[in-house]
Formats: structure tokens, C-alpha cells, sequence
């Protein structure tokens, strides 16, 4: 066993699975005040739920095996025959621990399914959202997983498909799932009517930063060992970055005529998104313009549930859908080493498409199930309530105390005493 590259991989888990409670902050922070601790637990139960599937069977059918390049089998199922000496030597040549290896890809499958939560704000039932993810990474991310990187079909094409580390599994699969959700859960209450705006821009700044952060590990924990095209991952993960943070608010000022911080954030995980399959088969100037590129597109992808009339209530959509595309397309015709090309392209283009469509139509069906037996929408009395208090009987921010004893012996009158009375009743 390498102890380098395993314990490499293992700080890389670690850094992946931070990027959870960072898109938890993201989301939060974006949300309005009364459904900050629903939206934050969307995101952080896919620890839960996803963590105890991968263990049972998600490792064996992503990883175990291949039937007709579609899906694994079951003779790893509860990770049988993995021991501490179990190194991924038998099957794919690395010398890394197994245990590690699974621990990573288990948390890019969490990520994934939390990423799909940040469409479905403010209105959805936390039950049904929990069988969702339960169901949806069985039988989507499971699958599309070992296409891409368990010998999959996509890993079979000639030449093969590039996702270095999950712009066509993670991204494209997160994004795509998102739209078909919300077109079978609706619109929320007051969609195009009332303000909707973030209630802590603070709290989106945090998430984008823990973000950031973790996806380093995302991306050049993805080579699964310390050599150069891992030092190359990182540093086009950086330059890639801000690039498109640059991209977003250009177009941003120009064509709404101010820089915003939810721009410069969302610019951020639109250039994360975008180098994800990308990183490791470009030079720096690739990174740079796959990140300008998705930055100004994405900004305008957005602005498209507004025409087109689907609610996305936190640019899933516009943002890993769309940046996962451009990312997935661009690297067809930037791969260095001789790897760039119409070829590459097409298969870049069949990988994209392919999991576009699989997703969309399993999802949509899952969804509209889930819809006709348990409910999916939240009732509207508990969405314009808040579904803080509905679903969790717990709020994010408790004001009952606001004033305190000073403001109360302040009150002159007994006008104003009576008053400070109802108030407190």
C-alpha cells in the first residue's frame, strides 16, 4: 500500500466532505429567513442517508464488476472482502487503500444529491425529500457513477469520454435532476411576485468559501495520488476560478450595472463547476477560458427561468447544469497531449447528452411517484408560513428576546405600558 497517495486521499475525503456543510451555508444564506434551517437541512441529510447507502450496495454497483457497461453488481455489497490490507491494486492498478478510495467516492455521491436541493427552496416536505435521495442515488447516480468511472460505457467509447472529476456525474446528473423536480413540484407561492431575495449575504460568502476550499480535495484528490497532473488540477482549479468570477460580474455590470456579491459567489462555483471535468487535461490558459466562459454564460443561463418560466429558486440549473455542459464541451477541443479533437469532442457531446437524458426521464418519473403517493409540495399554508416551523419546529433566528429589560423600563405611559403588554402576550 502507498501510505502517500492513501493518506493523500484521505485528506482529500476530508476536504470533499466539508464542501456539504459549505453548500448547506451557500444555500442557507440564499434562501429567505423562514425556510434558512430547512434549506441547510436538505443539504446536510444527504450525509445520512447517502453515506449509509454507498456502504450497503452504492460502492458494489458503481464499482463492482460491469453488466452490459450499464451498471455494477453486488459482490461487494456492505464493502464484502474489504479489509485494512485492501488496496485497489485488483482493480485498477493503484495502490491506494480501498477503504479510502470508497470513503472519497462517497462523498462526491452525498454532494450530488444535496446539490439537486438548492431548486426545491422553500416548498417541498422533508420526508419526501429524504426518500428522494434514498431512491435517486439508487438508481441515477449509481449507475451514471459507473459509466463514467467504474468501466462503465462512457469509459468504454473510443476515444473515452473525459471527467476527470465529475462534470458529466456530479454536475450535468445534479442539474438536470434539478429541472425535472421542480417542473413536477411547481412554482413557489408568489414566484415572479413577491421579493425573494438572500436574507444573509454573509452566510452565502462563508458557504462559497468552504466551498472553494473543499474543492480542491474534489478535483485534485480526483488523480487518487501526488504527481504532477495533481499539482496541475489544483492549480487550474484556482486560476479557473477567478476567472469566472471575473466573466460573471463583467457581465453582470454590463448588463445590470452593478457588481453584487451573490454574482461574485455565483461566478465562483460556476468556474468550480466548469473545470471539475476539465482540470487535469488542460494548460492554464484552458483553465482560464473554460472559467471566463462559464462565469459570463452562466450569468446569463440564470436569468432564463425568468423567460422560460420554471422555478428554480437557486440557479441549480443555470449554475452545475449549464457550468458542467461548458466544462464537459470545451475540454473536447482544449486536451493537451494530443487528446483534444472532433473526436474527443463527440464523445464529450454523447457523455453529456447521454446522462442528460437518462437523468431527466428517471427523475422526473421518481418525482412525479413520490408526488402522487406521499406528496412531494409542501402544503401552501406551510410554505408561506415558513417550512422552518412546519417541518422542524425550530427556527434559525429567535428575536422573542429583542429589547430586553432596558427597553422595557423605558415605556412611560400607561398607554405605551399596555402596548409593551400585547407585545409580549
Amino acid at each position: 500500500m502507498n501510505g502517500t497517495d492513501t493518506g493523500f486521499v484521505l485528506i482529500s475525503a476530508a476536504l470533499v466532505m466539508v464542501m456539504t456543510p459549505g453548500l448547506a451555508l451557500f444555500y442557507g444564506g440564499m434562501v429567505r429567513a423562514k425556510s434558512v434551517l430547512n434549506m441547510m437541512m436538505m443539504s446536510f441529510i444527504s450525509l445520512g442517508i447517502v453515506s449509509v447507502l454507498w456502504v450497503l450496495y452504492g460502492h458494489s454497483l458503481a464499482f463492482s464488476g460491469d453488466s452490459g457497461g450499464f451498471i455494477g453488481n453486488l459482490d461487494m455489497i456492505g464493502l464484502k472482502g474489504v479489509n485494512a490490507d485492501s488496496t485497489m491494486e485488483s482493480f485498477t492498478g493503484n495502490d491506494i487503500s480501498l477503504f479510502a478510495f470508497s470513503l472519497f467516492q462517497m462523498l462526491f455521491a452525498v454532494i450530488t444529491a444535496a446539490l439537486i436541493s438548492g431548486a426545491l427552496a422553500d416548498r417541498v416536505k422533508f420526508g419526501a425529500w429524504m426518500v428522494f435521495i434514498g431512491v435517486w442515488v439508487t438508481v441515477v447516480y449509481f449507475p451514471v457513477a459507473h459509466w463514467v468511472w467504474g468501466g462503465g460505457w462512457l469509459s468504454q467509447l473510443d476515444p473515452a469520454v473525459i471527467d476527470f472529476a465529475g462534470g458529466t456525474a456530479v454536475h450535468i446528473n445534479a442539474g438536470i435532476a434539478a429541472l425535472a423536480v421542480i417542473l413536477v413540484v411547481g412554482k413557489r407561492v408568489g414566484f415572479k411576485k413577491d421579493p425573494m431575495r438572500p436574507h444573509n449575504m454573509p452566510l452565502v460568502m462563508l458557504g462559497t468559501a468552504l466551498l472553494w476550499f473543499g474543492w480542491f480535495g474534489f478535483n485534485a484528490g480526483s488523480e487518487l495520488g501526488v504527481d504532477g497532473t495533481t499539482a496541475q488540477m489544483a492549480i487550474n482549479t484556482q486560476v479557473a476560478t477567478g476567472a469566472a468570477m471575473l466573466g460573471w460580474l463583467i457581465y453582470e455590470r454590463i448588463r445590470h450595472g452593478a457588481f453584487t456579491t451573490l454574482g461574485a459567489c455565483s461566478g465562483a462555483v460556476a468556474g468550480l463547476v466548469a473545470i471539475t471535468p476539465s482540470g487535469g487535461n488542460v494548460n492554464v490558459f484552458g483553465a482560464l477560458l473554460i472559467g471566463v466562459v462559464a462565469g459570463a454564460v452562466c450569468s446569463w443561463a440564470v436569468s432564463l427561468k425568468y423567460k422560460l418560466g420554471y422555478d428554480d429558486s437557486l440557479d441549480v440549473v443555470g449554475v452545475h447544469l449549464v457550468g458542467g455542459v461548458i466544462g464537459t464541451l470545451m475540454v473536447g477541443f482544449l486536451a493537451t497531449g494530443g487528446t483534444g479533437g472532433g473526436d474527443q469532442f463527440l464523445s464529450q457531446a454523447i457523455g453529456a447528452f447521454s446522462v442528460m437524458g437518462y437523468t431527466f426521464v428517471v427523475t422526473w418519473i421518481l418525482a412525479f411517484a413520490i408526488q402522487k403517493t406521499i406528496g412531494f409540495r409542501a402544503s401552501e399554508d406551510d410554505e408561506v408560513s415558513g417550512i422552518d416551523q412546519a417541518a422542524h419546529a425550530e427556527t434559525a433566528y429567535d428575536f422573542s428576546g429583542a429589547g430586553g429589560g432596558a427597553a422595557k423600563a423605558a415605556v412611560a405611559t400607561p398607554a405605551a405600558a399596555a402596548a409593551s403588554k400585547k407585545v409580549d402576550a
